[in-house]
């Protein structure tokens, strides 16, 4: 970069952090406050602010552009309006910018941990995240988790294992997202560092329930807009496949909350707002923070756990094992013409494989993996049938 160009991009950068210094809110996050593991020229020299670089980083990884192919909740369906994995974290960040932008956030920090939040998942969704979480412990390497493992693909396997280098509060926010924790509020653990989020990666392995607290106000609401963009979502997919109907949500929810997609998404973010302008907590009202609660049971006890969703599980879960054991044994006996070779390890960093116990790169080989890349490493015989 040239020396007048590089002044040019220093003044522009300069006036953009004296404007959020002028509009954003005091609990904001702020760029200039933007905090990347190892100093990185490029990043401190560009004309791209901090958070909006780890935007597009995510944008660009390998891992973002297979969202395209994972399950939400729906799994082998032949229907092409049901919602995947990619249209979800469109809408979270859709969502929760909608709602910085009226708090006054950091929406670059809020684009960039809804983009990324998901990117961890499993392919066949929650139930391919407790298939593989059972070989991973079978193997003594923990649990799964797909929020871990979201930091673990952006910060260890991309770009060849070097990772993205992305900033703490992106890292943090995307670790803490836990959308299927219900909370009425969250007040941000704010002066986290690198170490904490070490710390709270452990805390998290050693017991999956524990609850991670984002450290600021914008990984708070992207972890409330997770929840807002399925639970109306998922009854929206849940009547169009016939597995229930509109008159069977809970009266009790739907009188506070509506029963479309579209309205209860708009009670809840309205709710959010109103709740959240003035305080210090990201936060719900009593009674709609109950409503929501109840309508998350509801969608766990008539969709989630449905006999038409879950009529491929055995096969599904066979599956898992038989690829986890396969590459597992192609990689200790070095069989190079392996896929796992050929389409995961060529080109990895020498410290990624030092740093990686054999399972560990099975998992992250399999966690990668979309959809239709999984059933096609598996014998044409095992592949399950479509049940909806």
């Amino acid at each position: 970069m040239e020396k007048s160009e590089a002044g040019l991009f220093d003044i522009l950068c300069a006036q953009l952090e004296q404007r959020e210094a002028e509009t954003l809110a005091p609990r904001a996050a702020l760029t200039k406050d933007g905090l990347r593991r190892s100093p990185e020229q490029r990043a401190d020299e560009g004309y791209r602010q901090s958070f909006s670089l780890d935007v597009d980083r995510i944008l660009h990884s390998r891992a973002y552009t297979r969202y395209i192919d994972k399950t939400q909740v729906f799994y082998l369906i032949k229907n092409d309006h049901i919602t995947h994995r990619v249209l979800h974290v469109q809408l979270v960040s859709k969502i929760a910018r909608t709602i910085g932008r009226f708090l006054r956030l950091n929406e670059d920090l809020i684009e960039a941990i809804a983009l990324g939040h998901d990117i961890g998942h499993a392919p066949f969704g929650h139930e391919g995240e407790t298939f593989l979480s059972e070989l991973c412990h079978e193997h003594g390497i923990g649990p799964f988790l797909h929020n871990v493992q979201s930091v673990q693909f952006l910060d260890k396997v991309e770009r060849g294992g070097k990772g993205w280098n992305l900033c703490l509060q992106t890292l943090d926010g995307i670790l803490c997202h836990d959308g299927e924790i219900h909370n009425q509020y969250l007040h941000p653990v704010e002066k986290k560092g690198f170490d904490d989020l070490e710390r709270d990666i452990r805390a998290k392995l050693e017991d999956p329930a524990a609850q991670l607290i984002p450290m600021t106000a914008e990984g708070c609401v992207v972890r409330m807009a997770d929840t807002i963009s399925y639970i109306g979502r998922d009854i929206e997919d849940a009547i169009r496949l016939k597995l229930i109907s509109r008159d069977q949500i809970p009266k009790e929810c739907s009188e506070i909350l509506g029963e479309t997609n579209g309205s209860i998404v708009h009670a809840l973010v309205t709710d959010i707002i109103r709740n959240s302008a003035n305080g210090t907590e990201i936060s719900f009202s009593a009674h709609i923070s109950n409503a929501l609660k109840k309508l998350k049971q509801f969608n766990l006890e008539n969709i989630y756990l449905h006999k038409k969703v879950k009529a491929n599980s055995a096969t599904i879960q066979q599956l898992f094992r038989h690829l986890f054991e396969r590459f597992l044994d192609d990689f200790q006996k070095q069989r190079r013409e392996s896929a796992i070779f050929t389409s995961f390890l060529r080109g990895k960093d020498e410290d990624y494989l030092t740093g990686h116990k054999d399972a560990e790169i099975v998992r992250d080989f399999l966690a990668g993996m979309t959809d239709h890349y999984f059933l096609r490493q598996c014998p044409e015989e095992m592949q399950p049938k479509p049940a909806l």
